[in-house]
């Protein structure tokens, strides 16, 4: 809150003078370089760099288990391939 205080003084002659005093109360004088932006700004750099990293890992991964399905896959399909060898060769065995 800001309060403006006006004082009078007349003097023997009748010269009138004007004094006026503010006054000021619980607001801190604001200072600083701009030392506290740096700080934010560098506080935001890092969680992004940090997010990158993450999303970057968690694809990582994603990739890898993709990969582990398809080779998993591929595997069930050979051996379905020998499946169906042997069980040509044991026709053929009985027909011989």
């Amino acid at each position: 809150m800001t309060e403006e205080r006006i004082t009078e003084t007349r003097t023997p002659t009748g010269d009138t003078h004007t004094h006026t005093t503010v006054i000021t109360d619980g607001e801190p004088a604001r200072s600083g370089g701009g030392a506290g932006k740096w700080v934010l700004i560098l506080v935001i750099l890092i969680l992004g760099v940090g997010a990158l990293y993450l999303f970057s890992q968690t694809s990582g991964a994603e990739v890898a288990r993709d990969n582990a399905i398809a080779e998993a896959a591929n595997d069930v399909g050979d051996a379905a391939g020998q499946i169906g060898d042997a069980a040509q060769d044991a026709a053929d065995n009985i027909a011989n």
